[in-house]
């Protein structure tokens, strides 16, 4: 299990505190798409499981969903994490995201700046949507606005997680993190979209089958920090070394047959064939 020690030090909280006196870095909504102007416009959709039609089920997909995104658990850990403070509103709530690109880390501030929780449209299209959204604040590595959304269907009962944001980069004064960024950060973006979408659905999946819920995990300092996604079950593994290995670190695979001691303790290139082949070889004065 990866533990993510920058965003548990005292320093993150500090930089989390300070978030406050930062502002929205970019001036006004996005005129148009890219190339031109350089904006990117996103919308993803992920089927969650469904459930019975009509007003949302207590305990359901739709409700356990909407729990996941409220607390950040549906993020893919494995790029985005965030320390945020449970006692702030949803609405105004800072939060301090931890990028993970190609081996490094940077740190990013947004600002929960809408909130939903409405039925949408009439009749067979009514749609019952919770969710909220970010904007990226000063010093983030892109300008733009995030909405995570979960929609049910009233008259079906399906459920979606929903997607949607605009986005470009932000100027960065680094030339090597701004052509990384160019190279790769559209990719990452999408993949994080793929990845966050597909790991909400497997969240909500193993809670309805009698799974612990996944939630954030509690910061070193208490006072209502956390950190999200959590280490706690819906949490994606990297096996270290000794989980790998078989927990004695010399390379045995989970089969047994690795490159150091074998299971059958023969040792390194002494397998059957080998051995059958020595004791026909006749010996010198027989």
């Amino acid at each position: 299990m990866v533990r993510e020690g920058r965003l548990r030090r005292d320093r993150a909280v500090r930089t989390l505190r300070a978030l406050r006196e930062l502002a929205v870095n970019y001036p006004e909504p996005p005129p148009g798409p890219a190339p031109v102007t350089g904006w990117h416009f996103d919308s993803y959709v992920q089927p969650l499981p469904g459930e019975s039609a009509g007003a949302p089920v207590p305990g359901g997909p739709w409700e356990t969903a909407c729990r996941l995104v409220r607390d950040y658990e549906f993020a893919d850990p494995h790029i985005l994490r965030g320390l945020y403070d449970v006692h702030e509103p949803l609405p105004g709530r800072d939060m301090l995201l931890e990028g993970r690109f190609y081996g490094l880390r940077f740190d990013m501030g947004v600002r929960v700046t809408s909130h939903t929780d409405a039925v949408r449209g009439s009749g067979d299209g009514a749609r019952r949507v919770w969710g909220w959204g970010y904007q990226t604040l000063q010093g983030h590595l892109e300008e733009g606005e995030l909405r995570y959304e979960v929609v049910k269907h009233l008259a079906t009962g399906a459920v979606d997680f929903v997607i949607t944001g605009h986005s470009r980069r932000a100027p960065m004064r680094n030339p090597l993190v701004h052509a990384g960024f160019a190279l790769f950060g559209r990719l990452t973006q999408r993949r994080f979209y793929r990845n966050s979408a597909r790991r909400l659905r497997g969240l909500v999946v193993a809670e309805l089958r009698g799974g612990p819920p996944s939630v954030p995990e509690p910061h070193p300092q208490g006072q209502g920090l956390v950190i999200a996604p959590g280490d706690g079950p819906g949490r994606p593994e990297r096996n270290g070394r000794k989980e790998r290995n078989g927990g004695n670190g010399r390379g045995v695979r989970k089969d047994g047959k690795g490159t150091g001691v074998r299971k059958d303790g023969k040792g390194r290139g002494v397998g059957k064939e080998r051995r059958a082949r020595n004791a026909r070889r006749p010996r010198r004065g027989a």
